[in-house]
């Protein structure tokens, strides 16, 4: 006897049937199957929206999900996959915080209704050899410390795009120069989603937000605060021209022992070279312990009086 089209669980091709439910979550593991969701939300009407994560997470995640959810007419999927292409062969991939049921949680209480889950070899099966070049700047500030991360990063979210096919995606303003990477990558292919960096979610004492923040004990957790007070100091120079908003921040950074700084470097919005008036970004990275942390922030530039 044939089955009600209702309660059958595969098409008339042999294939799962796609799952969606309005005002509640979905996890999808199957590319596939979540590309025939998201394509038949958008030929009714819906607007598709994308936050990529790596799980782990916290309320720097909550506000890109809230800003995904405030989009008129969307659907939000949030992704959450480590990515093992983006870590490098002496990094923390096997003890990168994982918190799987956790993150459902959040994405419920944020009205998610898709979550994308996949396992890594479905991600890149046997035989995948294609990735994404990032260019010159994939070597430069994290790139140069980190080899292949970014080449890592823009093939996963190139895919992430390829599979969900959203009208937009939210990306986290703290890892800037990911943002900047993905920015041009969807510029140079010319693919069809805006981009949206989120400003950076801190704890009351200005420290950043970040799933590796639990790697931090009660004191690392006390000097990593000095971090964003370089940034502050830095933007506070920035009337007194380039050189002053780098040195300005390096001297606060040097007054905590601690850090193991890495960079401070200020490059303009795009991460090209250092601008002599306008906007900019200041950059930097540090480690405490064997716990690297990265920061940024928006500084205005002036010509000295």
């Amino acid at each position: 006897m044939t089955r009600p089209s209702s309660l059958r669980t595969h098409d008339l091709l042999g294939r799962a049937k796609p799952r969606f439910a309005k005002d509640g979550l979905t996890v999808h593991t199957d590319p596939n199957t979540l590309r025939r969701v998201t394509k038949a939300l958008r030929g009714g009407g819906r607007r598709v929206t994308l936050v990529p994560t790596m799980g782990a997470l916290h309320d720097g995640h909550r506000e890109l999900m809230r800003r995904a959810r405030s989009i008129p007419g969307s659907t939000t999927v949030v992704s959450i996959f480590v990515n093992p292409r983006q870590f490098g062969p002496t990094e923390d991939f096997g003890r990168y915080p994982r918190a799987f049921e956790a993150d459902l949680d959040m994405c419920r209480e944020e009205g998610v209704e898709l979550v994308f889950a996949p396992e890594v070899d479905t991600m890149y099966p046997a035989g995948f050899t294609t990735g994404i070049d990032p260019g010159p700047l994939g070597d430069q500030l994290e790139g140069a410390a980190r080899p292949g991360h970014f080449a890592g990063m823009l093939t996963v979210v190139n895919k992430l795009f390829a599979i969900t096919v959203p009208d937009v995606a939210f990306f986290g303003e703290k890892d800037w120069q990911q943002l900047a990477l993905i920015r041009r990558m969807v510029r140079d292919l010319d693919i069809d989603v805006h981009v949206v960096g989120v400003p950076t979610v801190r704890e009351r004492d200005g420290l950043a937000r970040s799933s590796r923040n639990a790697y931090l004990d009660e004191l690392q957790r006390q000097q990593a605060v000095t971090i964003s007070a370089a940034l502050s100091a830095g933007q506070y120079a920035g009337e007194q021209g380039p050189e002053a908003v780098v040195a300005a921040a390096r001297e606060v950074l040097a007054a905590e022992p601690a850090l193991d700084v890495d960079y401070v470097e200020l490059r303009d919005p795009d991460l090209g070279p250092t601008p002599t008036i306008g906007d900019a970004r200041l950059l930097i990275a540090a480690r405490l312990g064997t716990t690297r942390l990265i920061d940024n922030a928006h500084v205005s530039v002036t010509e000295r009086v």
